[in-house]
Order: C-alpha cells, then sequence, then structure tokens
C-alpha cells in the first residue's frame, strides 16, 4: 500500500531533502500540512487563454501563464557564434516574448513549435520596451485525447496556478502537493458540527480536495467559502478567549472625586468638548468604573482631540490615588505630549512644586536619553506616588521603573508597539491596570475586529470645532516643473503671512542612511528618494533663500531635535524639512502649509497622517503631494486618492485594497498575518462578524474548549509560543 504521509510529517520524507529544502527556505512550508494550506493563487482553463495583458503591471514579478506559441525562431549575433531564441506567444488578450540563449535554445526549439499551448514561468521583464520572459520554465498541455468527449474534458480542466518561486514553479508545487494531498483525510475539523451544518460548509477534507484539484468553479467556492470560515472562526476564538480571559481578571475601579483633579481642569478649558469626545469619554469612564480591566481601542482621526479624551481618563485615574502613564513611540512624540499635557493642565501639573496648585499631581517625563539626575528624580516620583501621570518611551518597560500603584496604560499609536510591549507595562501593575489604545490611523472595522479583537473600540470621527479645511493637490514635478516652482512660492507666501511650513522627505541623508536600501532604490532607472539634509541644503541657496530653514530626523541627538521642535512651535523656526518623525503627535497650529516630496513612496495611510499637521489652527490647511511618477501610473492613482478626500476611514480602505493586506496587519501582532491564506479582511467582512459572533458564543459556553477538541488543535497551531503568551498575559 502506498505511504500516506502523516499530517506533521517533515516534507524532506514524502518529497526528498532537496524539494523540502527549496519549500522551507523559499515558501516557508515544512509538512505535509503546511502544504496543504498553501492554496492555489488562481486556476488557468486549458481552454481559456489566461490573460498577458495584465502582465504590465507585474514586472519583476513570478508569474505563471498559460499560452499558445505563435512563432518561434532562432537568431545568430557575434558573428554566428551566439544563438538566441525568441518565442512569441499568444492567449487572445495579448503578446509576450520568451527568449532563450546559448546552449539552452535546442530544447524549446523543439518543444515550442508553433501552436503548442503549454504554462510558462519565469520572471516578467522588459527589454526594448517590450515585455518578456528570459528563460522561462514550461510545460507542455498535451492534447492527445482520442475523442471529442474527452478532449473538451481536458479543455475544461482547471489547472491550479500557486504561488511559486525562482526555484519551484507552479506545476512542480503542484506535483508536490499531490503526494501529500491523501494525507488531507487525516485533517481535524475545527468548526463544530452544529456550525458547519447550519451554514452549509463542506467538511475540510473536502474543502481541502477541491481546493488543490477542483472538478468545477463550484467545486473552488465550496472549498474557499470553507477555508475562510476556519481561518476567521480559529483567530477570532483566539480572541474571544482572551476577552473572557480578561472580564475574569481584578482591577481597582477608578472613579473621579467630585471635587477633584478632574473637575477643576474641565472648569479651566476654553472650550466645550465636541460630543464625540463626551460620548467616547463616557465609554472610558464606565469601562474604568468597573471591577475588570478596561481593555478599549481608540480610533480617532487626525487631529479629532484623542489626546484630551486620553488625559481625561487620566486625570480620572488620579483622581481615585492612581497613577497613569503614556506610552508614546519616539521621543520627539514623548516630549510632545509632555509638552502639550502640561501647557493643558497649567497649574495642575505642578503638583507638590511652590505655585502649584493643591488639586495638581506632577507630571513627569521618562526617555532613554534622559541625563542621569533628571531620570533618577523621575523613577523616584515614580515609585513614591509623587508622579500621577508619566509619559514617556521604551524606557518605561524597563525593570528598573516602578510605580507606587499603576491604574492605567494609554499607548499612543498601537501599530508601533508588538503586542508583548504593551502587555510588559501592565504587569507592572499591583493588580491589572485598564488600557486605553489609541491609534490615529483609521482602521476599517474589519481590520479591527481582526487584528485589535481583544479590544472594545470607540470611534472619534468629529473634529473640534475652529479646525480648518485641508486642500490637497499633486504636484508633477517631473511633466510640470513650473508646478513644482508655484508649490515653493506657495511656501513662501505662507510664510509671508506670518505661517510656518513642513516639508517632508523619506530620507535622512546624512551619509549614514543604510547603503543596501539605497543601492536597492538606486536599482535601474530609480534614482534614490530624495533626502532632508539634500532638500533643506536646496531651498536654503534657492527658492526659500533668506529664510530660517531647520532640518529634524530620528538620528539627530535628542537634544538637538527637542530644541529644534521648541524653536518650530515658538515660531522661530518657519520652515522645518523633516522626515516621518513628524508623522503623528506633532501639534502646531501656526502650520498651514505641508509639501511632501517622492509623495508616491509614501502610503496612502502615512499621506493623510503627514498632511493632519497643518490645518490645525484657525487659517486653512494647504498640502502638496510632489512626485515625479507619470499621470497613469498606480502610485499616482493612489495620490489623487489621498487628494480627492479627508475621510481616513475611506484612505484606510483603499490603501488596504492596494497594498498587501499582511503590510496592513502588520508584524506587530505577530502570527495574525501568517495564519490568514484565504480570508481577505476586505472582502470578508460579513465571514468575519459572523465568526466573531459565533466565537463569542461558543467561548461563552465552553471556555476551556472541553468539548471541541479539533477546535482546540486547530488553536494550538495557530498559536505559536510567542503569540499563546500574548493570549494568555492578564
Amino acid at each position: 500500500m502506498e505511504h500516506v504521509p502523516a499530517l506533521d510529517e517533515d516534507l524532506k520524507k514524502t518529497l526528498g531533502p532537496a524539494t523540502a529544502k527549496v519549500l522551507a527556505e523559499q515558501l516557508g512550508l515544512h509538512t505535509a500540512l503546511d502544504l496543504l494550506h498553501h492554496y492555489p493563487r488562481r486556476y488557468a482553463e486549458r481552454g481559456e487563454l489566461t490573460s498577458l495583458a495584465e502582465l504590465s503591471d507585474q514586472i519583476d514579478e513570478h508569474v505563471t501563464v498559460v499560452a499558445q506559441v505563435a512563432d518561434a525562431r532562432i537568431l545568430t549575433f557575434n558573428g554566428g557564434r551566439g544563438k538566441r531564441l525568441e518565442v512569441t506567444i499568444t492567449d487572445g488578450s495579448g503578446r509576450l516574448q520568451l527568449v532563450f540563449f546559448g546552449a539552452g535554445v535546442h530544447k524549446p526549439h523543439k518543444d515550442l513549435l508553433p501552436g503548442t499551448r503549454a504554462m510558462f514561468a519565469g520572471k516578467v521583464g522588459m527589454f526594448n520596451r517590450k515585455l518578456q520572459l528570459s528563460h522561462p520554465a514550461y510545460e507542455p498541455l498535451s492534447q492527445d485525447a482520442s475523442d471529442r468527449d474527452a478532449a473538451t474534458a481536458f479543455a475544461n480542466q482547471l489547472i491550479p496556478i500557486y504561488p511559486a518561486c525562482a526555484k519551484l514553479e507552479s506545476w512542480k508545487i503542484a506535483k508536490c502537493v499531490d503526494a501529500v494531498l491523501p494525507s488531507a483525510q487525516d485533517a481535524v475539523d475545527p468548526l463544530p458540527a452544529a456550525l458547519r451544518e447550519g451554514r452549509g460548509l463542506v467538511p475540510l477534507t473536502e474543502a481541502l480536495s477541491k481546493i488543490h484539484r477542483p472538478g468545477t468553479k463550484a467545486d473552488i467556492e465550496d472549498a474557499r467559502q470553507r477555508l475562510k470560515w476556519d481561518e476567521a472562526f480559529v483567530l477570532q476564538v483566539a480572541l474571544a478567549r482572551r476577552r473572557h480571559a480578561d472580564s475574569q481578571l481584578p482591577a481597582v475601579p477608578r472613579r473621579p472625586a467630585p471635587g477633584g483633579l478632574l473637575d477643576a481642569f474641565d472648569a479651566k478649558l476654553p472650550f466645550t468638548l465636541t460630543d464625540g469626545q463626551q460620548k467616547v469619554s463616557k465609554e472610558i469612564f464606565d469601562d474604568l468604573a468597573t471591577e475588570h480591566p478596561m481593555h478599549r481601542l481608540l480610533q480617532g482621526e487626525v487631529g479629532s482631540g484623542k489626546t484630551m479624551v486620553a488625559l481625561r481618563a487620566m486625570l480620572a485615574v488620579v483622581d481615585s490615588g492612581g497613577q497613569a502613564a503614556m506610552l508614546a513611540p519616539t521621543e520627539v512624540l514623548a516630549q510632545q505630549h509632555h509638552r502639550s499635557i502640561t501647557e493643558m493642565m497649567g497649574e495642575l501639573a505642578e503638583g507638590g512644586m511652590l505655585g502649584g496648585s493643591d488639586q495638581g499631581t506632577k507630571v513627569v517625563l521618562l526617555t532613554g536619553s534622559m541625563g542621569m539626575p533628571a531620570r533618577r528624580q523621575a523613577l523616584l516620583d515614580l515609585v513614591t506616588g509623587e508622579a500621577g501621570i508619566v509619559i514617556g518611551t521604551h524606557a518605561l518597560i524597563e525593570d528598573k521603573v516602578q510605580f507606587h500603584d499603576l491604574g492605567l496604560v494609554v499607548v499612543d499609536e498601537q501599530h508601533r508597539f508588538g503586542v508583548e510591549q504593551r502587555d510588559a507595562l501592565r504587569s507592572k501593575g499591583k493588580q491589572p491596570p485598564h488600557l486605553l489604545v489609541m491609534t490615529a490611523t483609521p482602521i476599517p472595522r474589519t481590520v479591527a475586529m481582526t487584528v485589535f479583537g481583544d479590544l472594545e473600540t470607540s470611534v472619534l470621527d468629529q473634529l473640534p470645532a475652529g479646525r480648518s479645511p485641508i486642500a490637497t493637490h499633486v504636484v508633477p514635478s517631473k511633466d510640470k516643473p513650473h508646478f513644482l516652482a508655484r508649490a515653493w512660492e506657495r511656501v513662501r507666501e505662507e510664510v509671508e503671512k506670518g505661517h510656518q511650513a513642513y516639508v517632508v522627505c523619506p530620507r535622512i541623508g546624512d551619509g549614514e542612511d543604510d547603503p543596501k536600501k539605497k543601492a536597492a532604490e538606486d536599482d535601474g532607472d530609480k534614482r534614490p528618494p530624495l533626502a532632508v539634509v539634500e532638500i533643506a541644503e536646496q531651498l536654503t541657496r534657492g527658492p526659500l533663500a533668506g529664510m530660517s530653514v531647520e532640518v529634524l530626523h530620528g538620528r539627530m541627538d535628542p537634544a538637538d531635535k527637542d530644541d529644534v521642535m521648541r524653536r518650530f512651535a515658538a515660531g522661530e523656526v518657519k520652515v522645518l524639512v523633516a522626515t516621518t518623525v513628524i508623522e503623528v503627535g506633532v501639534n502646531v497650529p501656526n502650520s498651514t502649509v505641508m509639501v511632501i516630496m517622492d509623495a508616491d513612496r509614501f502610503g496612502v495611510s502615512q499621506l493623510h497622517q503627514l498632511r493632519g499637521r497643518v490645518g490645525r489652527g484657525s487659517a486653512p490647511g494647504l498640502c502638496l503631494l510632489v512626485s515625479e511618477m507619470h499621470e497613469a501610473s498606480p502610485a499616482r492613482a493612489r495620490l489623487a486618492a489621498v487628494a480627492a478626500t479627508l475621510d481616513g476611514f475611506e484612505l484606510s480602505r483603499i490603501d488596504l485594497e492596494q497594498r498587501r493586506e499582511g503590510d496592513v496587519l502588520g508584524q506587530a501582532q505577530s502570527g495574525v498575518r501568517s495564519s490568514l491564506r484565504m480570508l481577505a479582511v476586505i472582502e470578508d467582512e460579513e465571514v468575519i462578524a459572523e465568526a466573531r459572533e459565533e466565537a463569542t458564543r461558543v467561548v461563552a459556553d465552553d471556555p476551556t474548549l472541553e468539548g471541541l477538541p479539533g477546535l482546540r488543535t486547530a488553536l494550538d497551531a495557530l498559536l505559536d509560543t510567542e503569540r499563546e503568551q500574548y493570549l494568555e498575559k492578564g
């Protein structure tokens, strides 16, 4: 009897060491089960040729096409010493040239006769402005069917096209899958039978068989629906178990004292909170008053006043005798938050100091680059409880940092931190502190359910009164150089009116930029990205001569960074040329114009974040997106989308559709990316929402999943050790 590989068996045993090595190194596939979950990207029909017209978007990518040979000819060069075989293939939608050189021309010349249909795989390249595949691998599709019925069946057969790599073409992966497919019969089904039957989903073994070797398009659809449900449901169960575990943890209820610090702060506010801020604050205060830790995600459009909401939550906790810590991703942002919070609080931030309020508390800053005396004092203020609020970077997570009574952790810009870091800070409370996670990157509902599924969500989508609209325009610097000249004139005009400007560049350019990255960017026609140092110099000598122009980037000395930011905030510096260190949290209401150089090198959400730094005062904002990309390019379409709307949620949707989903889900949420193979978080909103409901119900009925061994096995496979710790931490 033929050997059926076990699901957890190393592929070396089944496929041999050489093939197994390529699958492991290039595609991350180690066991039979891994290979069964390496699904085809699409399917080609022998009778219907795959579109060559779409290849222009896939330059430098490995592709597999099914096409017919139109003609083939051998050309000689170097006085007849060199030979080149040129084969033209067609699929009705377009034509593509294949080239073979040297001794490698003879076999394809015999195999690829006009009229031959085959699968071709290779890297799409460009030569003399024409697309071509150089030395592609190919697999002729034989047509030796004797009668018409067999020929029709052959023509309609679906050929799976797998995500492949240079060393292993799609059809070789298909042969590897054939070797492990019999083991699919042993796959443990994670879905409870009642759920599967209630939703009309096929069993797992059938789904695996149909996804790899479908007889019809309906087979593919059945398999996809089933496998999407597996991914969505298992992930949502993992998150539901974390929510359930968190709801069992004890926490100290934190209620603001009447007539205390929060009331004193509210009384001195020069404006009223927006309806949105009041609604979200109520949700937070309700959570803080319970005996279980709050786990809330606060999403807010750029400039919607999230910091104000977070500060009031921190003051409520200080009122109740606890301490609050705010974790920021960069020193620039931590310093900015410290400055703006102490300014908003005034004498209330000077508790215990001369001139400070009796109701006040101390607000301290803790960053890695602080001098020893200041650091020692900050640590002392935290351990004694003298400081009610601390704002800091990763330095807050260090072992030395101890709190008197940590009651609330606020994490700013969650996507910059791993869950481990957020949990390390939470572990510093005597009992689990409450947690508020903030992000200014609008997250579509499905991504929030997938990535932040362990958190309840609040959304601030209303801008405070007095905020000005921001006009955004694309400046095509290559097609219309005079547009760029006009952009610098606009900067000058704004500065002459008494306003300030940002110029953002993708690179620092201080000689320490990563040479590998630079070389990669410098590949072919693509010049390296524009740099802060060089652009600042050009502007000072040219269009902005005579103005105070300064640079700001992440590799500057922290004291210098703080000095530049302070002078920019005070209006002494008129034009700040910076990297994306200004992307979040920097608040200078007098800045009205931003010029983003090489804007096509930034993501949609990042451009939206950057743009939010202007128009924060009463004067209207202007954002100019400078790009050399051609008008018809996808990059220019992205920029046009940013210019067309100020709605961050709409843009995040566009961003997610245009980028590989994994980039958006982010490395920080370890495990989520690698577990989603079939599920597309934007398209499958319904599946994710339904899976979340089912998962919550299943976990409420059986928190340990005692009665669902198949589901527990699937969870163990999803949760590697690191992720397991993340989900188990309180």
